[in-house]
């Protein structure tokens, strides 16, 4: 079955996210999806605070950035979030925006260096596995989690480029598409990701999660345009959907239809109803994805 999700965008205030992530428990939400955008709000933290407030819907990081955050750290807090709440916390790491990383002084001079020696470090570590590495950005001696997750977990990467989506097929069990990227996109890039994954001998399976940027209501189409003008794509086909229910679940079909497992619904940055539009993707997209 496709999974269905819905987006808390960070440019909400952090006392928002109670309500919403109990109101997407409540409908049925298959996942609930928290950014750790800079400088908003931290993926862990929310995500903690949203699965300790809620009792079945699984709650995505999409994604860490990984030059903030010593591998260590993320490895303890991955499986602390793991053993506490089994089956219902999605991981996610990638690049980061390096002007983001730039202005905090952690852009690495090789970004995908830095995610290929990260993601083979932390899928170690949370496989329960000692590790000792000396790579260019990745530094362990004799590490090993006291308190590993109780069953495989999975990490999921956030890429864009070519050579990043062929290292997530090859060192990610999943990976996340933004929400400008298509149905043709999700094409390449499951193209790419295979390649990688044939190069490094993977056969499991490897989820794709991809955002779709979803307006509903009267002035729905005006702000999807707008936003999509916003980030310079208002030209791409089949970007985003704005319409009712059965338009949404089209838009959904198409995407899984390229390689999607999963599709998450971002909501516009000027959304008027937040918890309106979780209801929305709950109670009336998701009868209709199958």
């Amino acid at each position: 079955m496709t999974g269905l999700g819905a987006v808390f965008r960070p440019q909400l205030p952090p006392e928002r996210l109670r309500a919403l992530a109990r109101l997407a428990d409540d409908t049925g939400l298959d996942e609930l999806w928290l950014w750790e955008d800079c400088f908003l709000e931290g993926g862990i933290s929310t995500a903690a605070a949203a699965l300790a407030w809620t009792e079945r819907v699984r709650v995505g990081v999409g994604l860490l950035p990984v030059p903030l955050r010593n591998v260590a750290v993320t490895a303890m807090e991955a499986a602390s979030l793991h053993r506490m709440f089994p089956g219902r916390a999605i991981v996610g790491v990638g690049h980061g925006v390096q002007d983001w990383m730039g202005q905090v002084g952690a852009r690495a001079e090789s970004p995908v260096t830095l995610l290929r020696e990260y993601l083979a470090a932390l899928r170690a570590l949370l496989r329960g596995e000692r590790v000792s590495t000396e790579g260019r950005y990745v530094r362990l001696d004799d590490v090993a989690l006291d308190w590993p997750p109780f069953e495989p977990a999975e990490v999921l990467a956030g890429v864009t480029g070519p050579r990043s989506l062929r290292l997530s097929g090859e060192a990610a069990d999943g990976t996340i598409l933004t929400a400008v990227t298509p149905p043709d996109g999700v094409r390449r890039a499951r193209r790419l990701i295979d390649e990688g994954r044939a190069a490094a001998g993977r056969t499991e399976p490897h989820r794709i999660v991809v955002y779709l940027l979803t307006a509903t209501g009267p002035d729905a189409s005006a702000r999807l345009r707008a936003e999509l003008t916003a980030e310079g794509v208002a030209d791409v086909p089949e970007l985003g959907v704005a319409g009712d229910a059965e338009d949404v679940a089209e838009a959904v079909g198409r995407l899984v239809e390229a390689g999607a497992g999963t599709v998450v619904l971002q909501p516009t940055a000027d959304e008027p109803d937040p918890e309106g539009f979780v209801r929305f993707a709950a109670e009336q997209v998701r009868p209709l994805v199958p």
